[in-house]
Protein backbone atom coordinates (compact mmCIF):
# COMPACT_ATOMS: atom_id res chain seq x y z
CA UNK A 1 0.00 0.00 0.00
CA UNK A 2 2.67 2.39 0.25
CA UNK A 3 6.49 2.73 1.00
CA UNK A 4 7.99 1.02 3.82
CA UNK A 5 8.13 3.78 6.31
CA UNK A 6 5.37 5.51 5.29
CA UNK A 7 3.14 2.96 5.87
CA UNK A 8 4.33 2.18 9.74
CA UNK A 9 2.33 -0.82 10.28
CA UNK A 10 -0.92 -1.53 10.62
CA UNK A 11 -1.16 -1.57 14.47
CA UNK A 12 0.96 2.17 14.44
CA UNK A 13 -1.73 3.37 12.42
CA UNK A 14 -4.28 1.84 14.39
CA UNK A 15 -2.77 3.63 16.96
CA UNK A 16 -3.93 7.15 16.06
CA UNK A 17 -7.34 5.74 16.20
CA UNK A 18 -7.16 4.95 19.99
CA UNK A 19 -5.48 8.99 21.14
CA UNK A 20 -8.19 10.38 22.99
CA UNK A 21 -7.26 14.47 23.02
CA UNK A 22 -7.91 18.04 22.97
CA UNK A 23 -11.25 17.19 24.40
CA UNK A 24 -12.20 14.92 21.57
CA UNK A 25 -14.25 11.91 22.49
CA UNK A 26 -12.50 9.57 20.21
CA UNK A 27 -13.32 5.45 20.69
CA UNK A 28 -10.67 2.82 21.43
CA UNK A 29 -10.18 1.13 18.11
CA UNK A 30 -7.62 -1.41 17.48
CA UNK A 31 -6.25 -3.35 14.89
CA UNK A 32 -9.64 -5.01 13.80
CA UNK A 33 -11.22 -1.47 13.87
CA UNK A 34 -8.38 -0.41 11.51
CA UNK A 35 -9.38 -3.08 9.00
CA UNK A 36 -12.86 -2.79 9.23
CA UNK A 37 -12.45 1.11 8.55
CA UNK A 38 -10.62 -0.08 5.17
CA UNK A 39 -13.36 -3.12 4.29
CA UNK A 40 -16.70 -1.96 5.72
CA UNK A 41 -16.69 1.53 7.00
CA UNK A 42 -19.05 2.76 9.06
CA UNK A 43 -20.25 6.70 9.98
CA UNK A 44 -18.55 6.17 13.29
CA UNK A 45 -15.47 4.97 11.89
CA UNK A 46 -14.77 7.52 9.35
CA UNK A 47 -15.62 10.21 11.74
CA UNK A 48 -13.38 8.70 14.55
CA UNK A 49 -10.28 8.31 11.81
CA UNK A 50 -10.99 12.28 10.52
CA UNK A 51 -10.09 12.79 14.86
CA UNK A 52 -7.41 10.66 14.44
CA UNK A 53 -5.67 12.77 11.46
CA UNK A 54 -6.13 15.99 13.89
CA UNK A 55 -3.97 14.02 16.56
CA UNK A 56 -1.73 13.08 14.02
CA UNK A 57 -1.53 16.44 12.31
CA UNK A 58 0.32 17.29 15.72
CA UNK A 59 2.47 14.62 16.32
CA UNK A 60 5.88 15.66 17.65
CA UNK A 61 5.07 19.43 16.69
CA UNK A 62 5.79 20.53 20.35
CA UNK A 63 7.90 17.41 21.70
CA UNK A 64 10.88 18.65 23.28
CA UNK A 65 12.97 16.46 20.50
CA UNK A 66 9.95 17.79 17.89
CA UNK A 67 9.91 19.98 15.22
CA UNK A 68 9.18 23.54 16.49
CA UNK A 69 12.30 22.60 19.02
CA UNK A 70 14.63 21.19 16.85
CA UNK A 71 13.43 23.05 13.85
CA UNK A 72 14.68 26.24 16.67
CA UNK A 73 17.53 24.97 17.49
CA UNK A 74 18.52 24.74 13.64
CA UNK A 75 17.61 28.31 13.19
CA UNK A 76 19.37 29.80 16.27
CA UNK A 77 16.04 30.40 18.26
CA UNK A 78 16.29 27.69 20.77
CA UNK A 79 18.60 25.60 22.74
CA UNK A 80 18.62 22.23 24.50
CA UNK A 81 20.71 22.03 27.16
CA UNK A 82 19.54 18.13 27.92
CA UNK A 83 22.55 16.87 29.53
CA UNK A 84 21.31 13.22 29.02
CA UNK A 85 21.26 13.33 25.16
CA UNK A 86 24.54 15.72 24.12
CA UNK A 87 23.11 15.15 20.56
CA UNK A 88 20.76 18.56 20.63
CA UNK A 89 23.99 20.49 20.62
CA UNK A 90 26.51 18.02 18.98
CA UNK A 91 24.16 17.25 15.98
CA UNK A 92 22.51 19.81 15.68
CA UNK A 93 24.66 22.56 15.90
CA UNK A 94 27.91 21.47 15.66
CA UNK A 95 27.77 18.08 13.09
CA UNK A 96 25.98 16.37 10.34
CA UNK A 97 22.40 15.40 10.62
CA UNK A 98 22.20 11.70 10.91
CA UNK A 99 19.94 9.74 9.20
CA UNK A 100 19.56 6.85 11.84
CA UNK A 101 18.93 9.46 14.98
CA UNK A 102 15.74 10.21 16.45
CA UNK A 103 17.23 13.97 14.99
CA UNK A 104 18.16 13.56 11.17
CA UNK A 105 15.59 10.80 11.10
CA UNK A 106 13.00 12.71 12.38
CA UNK A 107 9.07 14.21 10.53
CA UNK A 108 8.97 11.71 8.18
CA UNK A 109 7.21 8.62 9.97
CA UNK A 110 4.81 10.37 11.63
CA UNK A 111 3.77 12.49 8.62
CA UNK A 112 2.86 9.83 6.13
CA UNK A 113 1.34 7.28 8.61
CA UNK A 114 -1.33 10.54 8.90
CA UNK A 115 -1.07 10.51 5.02
CA UNK A 116 -1.62 6.81 4.74
CA UNK A 117 -4.54 7.43 7.24
CA UNK A 118 -5.95 10.45 5.09
CA UNK A 119 -6.02 7.57 2.03
CA UNK A 120 -8.29 5.16 3.75
CA UNK A 121 -10.64 7.77 4.66
CA UNK A 122 -10.81 9.23 1.14
CA UNK A 123 -10.97 5.62 -0.20
CA UNK A 124 -13.62 4.96 2.85
CA UNK A 125 -15.98 7.66 2.43
CA UNK A 126 -17.50 7.14 -0.51
CA UNK A 127 -18.81 3.80 0.49
CA UNK A 128 -20.90 5.59 3.33
CA UNK A 129 -24.17 5.74 2.39
CA UNK A 130 -24.91 8.25 5.28
CA UNK A 131 -21.98 10.99 4.04
CA UNK A 132 -23.56 10.90 0.42
CA UNK A 133 -23.30 14.42 -0.75
CA UNK A 134 -22.06 17.38 1.27
CA UNK A 135 -21.38 15.32 4.20
CA UNK A 136 -18.72 13.34 2.25
CA UNK A 137 -17.32 16.74 0.30
CA UNK A 138 -16.77 18.07 4.08
CA UNK A 139 -14.59 15.04 5.01
CA UNK A 140 -12.30 15.41 1.99
CA UNK A 141 -11.81 18.80 2.28
CA UNK A 142 -10.83 18.37 5.78
CA UNK A 143 -8.91 15.32 4.72
CA UNK A 144 -6.93 16.68 1.66
CA UNK A 145 -6.11 19.47 3.71
CA UNK A 146 -4.47 17.39 6.28
CA UNK A 147 -2.70 15.12 3.80
CA UNK A 148 -1.48 18.60 2.65
CA UNK A 149 -0.24 19.47 6.29
CA UNK A 150 1.88 16.49 6.62
CA UNK A 151 3.35 16.25 2.84
CA UNK A 152 4.32 20.41 4.28
CA UNK A 153 5.87 19.08 6.95
CA UNK A 154 8.36 16.26 4.85
CA UNK A 155 9.49 18.68 2.28
CA UNK A 156 10.18 21.63 5.08
CA UNK A 157 12.65 19.08 6.29
CA UNK A 158 13.97 17.72 3.50
CA UNK A 159 14.14 20.82 0.95
CA UNK A 160 16.24 19.81 -1.81
CA UNK A 161 16.32 16.18 -1.32
CA UNK A 162 12.70 15.41 -2.28
CA UNK A 163 10.00 13.45 -0.83
CA UNK A 164 7.97 10.02 -1.95
CA UNK A 165 4.43 11.79 -3.33
CA UNK A 166 3.59 8.60 -5.06
CA UNK A 167 1.91 6.73 -1.60
CA UNK A 168 -0.89 4.53 -3.37
CA UNK A 169 1.38 1.66 -4.21
CA UNK A 170 0.49 -2.04 -4.08
CA UNK A 171 2.56 -3.24 -1.08
CA UNK A 172 5.14 -2.26 1.16
CA UNK A 173 8.09 -3.11 -0.96
CA UNK A 174 6.80 -1.25 -3.71
CA UNK A 175 8.30 2.07 -2.95
CA UNK A 176 7.10 5.19 -4.33
CA UNK A 177 9.85 7.15 -6.39
CA UNK A 178 11.64 9.91 -4.60
CA UNK A 179 9.80 12.99 -6.22
CA UNK A 180 11.52 17.06 -6.33
CA UNK A 181 11.14 19.08 -4.35
CA UNK A 182 8.92 21.61 -7.03
CA UNK A 183 7.06 17.90 -7.65
CA UNK A 184 6.29 17.86 -4.14
CA UNK A 185 5.36 21.46 -3.45
CA UNK A 186 2.62 20.72 -7.16
CA UNK A 187 1.60 17.92 -5.16
CA UNK A 188 0.98 20.33 -1.59
CA UNK A 189 -0.88 22.91 -3.53
CA UNK A 190 -2.86 20.48 -5.69
CA UNK A 191 -4.25 18.71 -2.78
CA UNK A 192 -5.03 22.45 -1.03
CA UNK A 193 -7.15 22.94 -4.25
CA UNK A 194 -9.33 19.99 -4.16
CA UNK A 195 -9.59 20.50 -0.64
CA UNK A 196 -10.55 23.92 -1.47
CA UNK A 197 -12.95 23.27 -3.95
CA UNK A 198 -14.48 19.85 -1.40
CA UNK A 199 -15.52 22.21 1.46
CA UNK A 200 -17.04 25.27 -0.48
CA UNK A 201 -19.05 22.18 -1.09
CA UNK A 202 -19.09 20.68 1.84
CA UNK A 203 -22.43 22.21 3.42
CA UNK A 204 -23.00 23.38 7.15
CA UNK A 205 -21.35 21.07 9.48
CA UNK A 206 -18.52 18.73 10.12
CA UNK A 207 -19.77 15.02 10.98
CA UNK A 208 -17.36 14.84 13.68
CA UNK A 209 -15.58 16.96 15.84
CA UNK A 210 -12.74 19.37 16.67
CA UNK A 211 -10.50 20.18 19.26
CA UNK A 212 -10.15 23.20 20.95
CA UNK A 213 -7.82 25.13 18.98
CA UNK A 214 -9.98 25.28 15.78
CA UNK A 215 -12.11 27.42 17.06
CA UNK A 216 -13.91 29.63 14.90
CA UNK A 217 -12.42 26.70 12.26
CA UNK A 218 -14.39 24.45 12.41
CA UNK A 219 -17.38 24.07 10.09
CA UNK A 220 -16.12 23.83 6.17
CA UNK A 221 -16.84 27.13 5.66
CA UNK A 222 -14.35 28.79 8.24
CA UNK A 223 -12.28 25.87 7.88
CA UNK A 224 -12.02 26.94 3.85
CA UNK A 225 -10.39 29.84 5.51
CA UNK A 226 -7.45 27.89 7.38
CA UNK A 227 -7.40 26.03 3.98
CA UNK A 228 -6.35 29.23 2.05
CA UNK A 229 -4.00 30.70 4.71
CA UNK A 230 -2.07 27.21 4.43
CA UNK A 231 -2.12 27.54 0.61
CA UNK A 232 -0.96 30.84 0.84
CA UNK A 233 2.25 30.46 2.91
CA UNK A 234 2.52 27.15 0.01
CA UNK A 235 2.62 29.48 -2.47
CA UNK A 236 5.54 32.09 -0.63
CA UNK A 237 7.41 28.99 -0.65
CA UNK A 238 7.14 27.76 -4.09
CA UNK A 239 6.80 32.02 -4.87
CA UNK A 240 3.94 31.89 -6.82
CA UNK A 241 3.57 35.52 -5.27
CA UNK A 242 -0.08 35.61 -7.48
CA UNK A 243 -1.21 32.96 -5.66
CA UNK A 244 -0.47 34.25 -2.12
CA UNK A 245 -2.66 37.24 -2.92
CA UNK A 246 -5.50 35.33 -3.94
CA UNK A 247 -5.19 32.92 -1.82
CA UNK A 248 -5.16 35.29 1.00
CA UNK A 249 -7.98 37.05 -0.09
CA UNK A 250 -10.10 34.17 0.59
CA UNK A 251 -8.60 33.38 3.97
CA UNK A 252 -8.76 34.62 7.49
CA UNK A 253 -6.59 37.98 6.86
CA UNK A 254 -8.11 40.74 8.89
CA UNK A 255 -6.06 43.77 8.89
CA UNK A 256 -8.75 46.10 10.22
CA UNK A 257 -7.69 48.49 13.36
CA UNK A 258 -9.84 45.48 15.62
CA UNK A 259 -7.88 42.83 13.90
CA UNK A 260 -6.47 39.99 16.43
CA UNK A 261 -2.97 39.51 15.21
CA UNK A 262 -2.76 36.26 17.55
CA UNK A 263 -6.39 34.58 15.81
CA UNK A 264 -5.93 31.78 13.68
CA UNK A 265 -5.52 27.77 14.47
CA UNK A 266 -3.71 25.82 16.77
CA UNK A 267 -2.57 22.63 17.81
CA UNK A 268 -4.32 21.93 21.33
CA UNK A 269 -2.60 20.06 24.11
CA UNK A 270 -3.77 19.22 28.07
CA UNK A 271 -3.09 16.82 30.74
CA UNK A 272 -5.68 14.44 30.12
CA UNK A 273 -6.12 10.62 30.25
CA UNK A 274 -4.60 9.32 27.24
CA UNK A 275 -3.78 12.56 25.72
CA UNK A 276 -0.57 14.66 24.62
CA UNK A 277 1.15 17.15 26.40
CA UNK A 278 3.10 20.25 25.23
CA UNK A 279 6.77 19.56 25.71
CA UNK A 280 8.28 22.59 25.15
CA UNK A 281 7.98 23.59 28.19
CA UNK A 282 10.77 21.44 29.32
CA UNK A 283 13.08 22.96 31.49
CA UNK A 284 16.01 22.59 29.20
CA UNK A 285 15.16 24.39 26.73
CA UNK A 286 16.29 27.95 26.47
CA UNK A 287 16.56 31.15 23.79
CA UNK A 288 19.63 31.58 21.81
CA UNK A 289 21.12 35.15 22.97
CA UNK A 290 20.77 36.30 19.72
CA UNK A 291 17.21 37.01 19.26
CA UNK A 292 17.66 39.40 22.14
CA UNK A 293 21.01 40.46 20.72
CA UNK A 294 19.78 41.05 17.33
CA UNK A 295 16.04 42.78 18.35
CA UNK A 296 15.16 46.40 18.17
CA UNK A 297 15.29 48.25 21.20
CA UNK A 298 11.53 48.40 22.41
CA UNK A 299 10.54 45.80 20.03
CA UNK A 300 7.71 44.43 22.56
CA UNK A 301 7.69 40.70 21.04
CA UNK A 302 10.75 40.05 22.79
CA UNK A 303 9.61 41.09 26.20
CA UNK A 304 6.62 39.11 25.30
CA UNK A 305 7.99 35.78 24.33
CA UNK A 306 10.96 35.87 26.40
CA UNK A 307 12.42 36.38 29.81
CA UNK A 308 15.99 36.71 31.19
CA UNK A 309 16.51 34.83 34.21
CA UNK A 310 19.01 34.25 37.14
CA UNK A 311 21.99 33.48 37.24
CA UNK A 312 21.15 30.57 39.52
CA UNK A 313 18.62 30.15 36.56
CA UNK A 314 20.54 29.77 33.56
CA UNK A 315 21.81 27.16 31.40
CA UNK A 316 24.45 25.49 29.26
CA UNK A 317 26.15 22.69 27.61
CA UNK A 318 28.94 22.21 25.68
CA UNK A 319 30.48 25.44 26.24
CA UNK A 320 26.87 27.23 25.42
CA UNK A 321 25.05 29.35 27.86
CA UNK A 322 22.03 31.09 28.00
CA UNK A 323 19.90 33.07 30.51
CA UNK A 324 16.93 33.39 28.27
CA UNK A 325 13.78 31.32 28.84
CA UNK A 326 10.90 31.21 26.68
CA UNK A 327 7.24 32.49 28.27
CA UNK A 328 5.25 31.27 25.12
CA UNK A 329 4.50 27.68 26.40
CA UNK A 330 3.28 28.51 30.05
CA UNK A 331 1.94 24.65 30.39
CA UNK A 332 1.71 21.37 29.40
CA UNK A 333 -1.70 22.37 28.07
CA UNK A 334 -0.69 25.52 26.07
CA UNK A 335 -1.71 25.56 22.35
CA UNK A 336 0.75 25.47 19.54
CA UNK A 337 -0.30 28.19 16.62
CA UNK A 338 -0.06 26.56 12.96
CA UNK A 339 -1.18 29.66 11.38
CA UNK A 340 -2.10 33.24 12.96
CA UNK A 341 -3.37 36.17 11.40
CA UNK A 342 -0.08 38.16 11.46
CA UNK A 343 1.73 35.64 9.51
CA UNK A 344 -1.11 35.98 6.70
CA UNK A 345 -0.45 39.80 7.26
CA UNK A 346 3.05 39.02 6.93
CA UNK A 347 2.79 37.01 3.86
CA UNK A 348 1.13 40.23 1.69
CA UNK A 349 3.83 42.10 2.57
CA UNK A 350 5.98 39.57 1.24
CA UNK A 351 3.79 39.09 -2.05
CA UNK A 352 3.56 42.67 -2.39
CA UNK A 353 7.70 43.41 -1.98
CA UNK A 354 8.35 40.30 -4.49
CA UNK A 355 5.81 42.38 -7.00
CA UNK A 356 7.76 45.70 -6.58
CA UNK A 357 4.71 47.01 -4.20
CA UNK A 358 7.38 48.71 -1.70
CA UNK A 359 5.37 51.01 -0.31
CA UNK A 360 2.18 48.26 0.17
CA UNK A 361 4.66 46.13 1.71
CA UNK A 362 5.90 48.81 4.25
CA UNK A 363 2.57 49.37 5.29
CA UNK A 364 1.68 45.78 5.78
CA UNK A 365 5.05 45.57 7.41
CA UNK A 366 3.94 48.77 9.63
CA UNK A 367 0.45 47.22 10.94
CA UNK A 368 3.01 44.71 12.72
CA UNK A 369 5.23 47.18 13.84
CA UNK A 370 2.48 49.06 15.36
CA UNK A 371 1.41 45.96 17.48
CA UNK A 372 5.15 45.48 18.92
CA UNK A 373 5.36 48.70 20.02
CA UNK A 374 7.87 49.87 16.99
CA UNK A 375 7.97 53.18 14.87
CA UNK A 376 7.14 52.85 11.05
CA UNK A 377 9.71 52.02 8.64
CA UNK A 378 10.72 55.05 6.66
CA UNK A 379 9.33 55.46 3.06
CA UNK A 380 11.23 55.15 0.34
CA UNK A 381 13.42 52.17 1.16
CA UNK A 382 15.14 49.94 -1.49
CA UNK A 383 14.00 46.32 -2.59
CA UNK A 384 16.98 45.05 -0.23
CA UNK A 385 16.04 46.96 3.01
CA UNK A 386 12.49 45.66 2.42
CA UNK A 387 13.57 41.83 2.38
CA UNK A 388 15.17 42.75 5.65
CA UNK A 389 12.29 44.15 7.17
CA UNK A 390 10.70 41.15 6.23
CA UNK A 391 12.55 38.81 7.49
CA UNK A 392 12.75 40.51 10.79
CA UNK A 393 9.58 41.03 10.90
CA UNK A 394 8.93 37.76 10.42
CA UNK A 395 11.54 36.40 12.80
CA UNK A 396 10.31 38.27 16.18
CA UNK A 397 6.55 37.64 14.81
CA UNK A 398 6.68 33.88 14.56
CA UNK A 399 9.58 33.45 17.33
CA UNK A 400 9.65 29.90 18.38
CA UNK A 401 6.27 28.69 16.54
CA UNK A 402 7.45 26.81 13.86
CA UNK A 403 10.67 26.73 12.41
CA UNK A 404 9.62 29.78 10.49
CA UNK A 405 13.72 31.18 10.71
CA UNK A 406 15.16 28.17 9.47
CA UNK A 407 13.00 28.19 6.94
CA UNK A 408 12.76 31.45 5.93
CA UNK A 409 16.69 32.11 5.85
CA UNK A 410 17.02 29.16 3.58
CA UNK A 411 14.39 30.34 1.18
CA UNK A 412 15.81 33.79 0.94
CA UNK A 413 19.02 31.67 0.54
CA UNK A 414 20.79 33.75 3.73
CA UNK A 415 21.43 30.95 6.10
CA UNK A 416 25.16 31.72 6.34
CA UNK A 417 23.65 35.01 8.64
CA UNK A 418 22.75 31.84 11.34
CA UNK A 419 25.43 32.59 14.14
CA UNK A 420 27.95 29.74 14.49
CA UNK A 421 28.37 29.68 18.42
CA UNK A 422 31.62 27.61 18.32
CA UNK A 423 34.41 27.30 16.11
CA UNK A 424 33.71 23.73 13.82
CA UNK A 425 29.60 24.36 14.10
CA UNK A 426 27.68 23.90 10.74
CA UNK A 427 24.59 24.89 9.52
CA UNK A 428 22.57 22.17 8.47
CA UNK A 429 19.98 23.33 5.40
CA UNK A 430 17.98 19.63 5.84
CA UNK A 431 17.25 16.31 6.89
CA UNK A 432 18.38 13.29 5.26
CA UNK A 433 16.51 10.32 4.04
CA UNK A 434 15.62 8.72 7.53
CA UNK A 435 17.77 4.84 7.20
CA UNK A 436 14.82 2.79 7.53
CA UNK A 437 13.69 4.49 4.29
CA UNK A 438 17.05 4.00 2.42
CA UNK A 439 17.54 0.24 3.90
CA UNK A 440 14.15 -0.66 1.09
CA UNK A 441 16.19 1.36 -1.43
CA UNK A 442 19.84 0.52 -1.83
CA UNK A 443 21.28 2.52 -4.19
CA UNK A 444 19.05 5.30 -4.15
CA UNK A 445 21.04 8.90 -4.68
CA UNK A 446 19.00 10.79 -2.53
CA UNK A 447 19.91 8.33 0.28
CA UNK A 448 23.35 10.16 -0.39
CA UNK A 449 22.85 13.42 -0.17
CA UNK A 450 23.79 14.95 3.93
CA UNK A 451 22.23 17.62 5.62
CA UNK A 452 24.92 20.20 4.71
CA UNK A 453 23.56 20.52 1.44
CA UNK A 454 25.80 20.80 -1.94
Amino acid sequence: MRTKTTTLSSLALAGLFGLVGCDLDVPDLNNPGLDELSENPTPSGVSAACTGLLIGNRAGIAAANGYVAQLGILGREAYNFDAADPRFVGELLAGELQPGSPFGGNFWGAPYANIRMAEIVLDAVDRVAEFDGEPASAIKGFVHTSKALALLEVINTRDTIGAVIDTDTEGVDDLGAIASKEEVFDEIAALLDDGADELAAGGDAFPFPFSGGYAGFDTPASFLTFNRAIRARVAAYMEDYDTVLSALDESFLDDSATGDLSAGVFHSYSTGAGDTTNGLTNPNIYAHPSVVEDAEADDARVAAKVVQVSEEEAGGAQGLTSDLKFTMYTSPAAPVPIIRNEELILLRAEAEWAQGDLALAIADLNIVRAAAGLPDLAAGSNAMEVEDDILYERRYSLLFEGGHRWIDLRRFDRLDELPLDQAGFVINVRYPLPSAECDGRPGEAACSEGSLGD
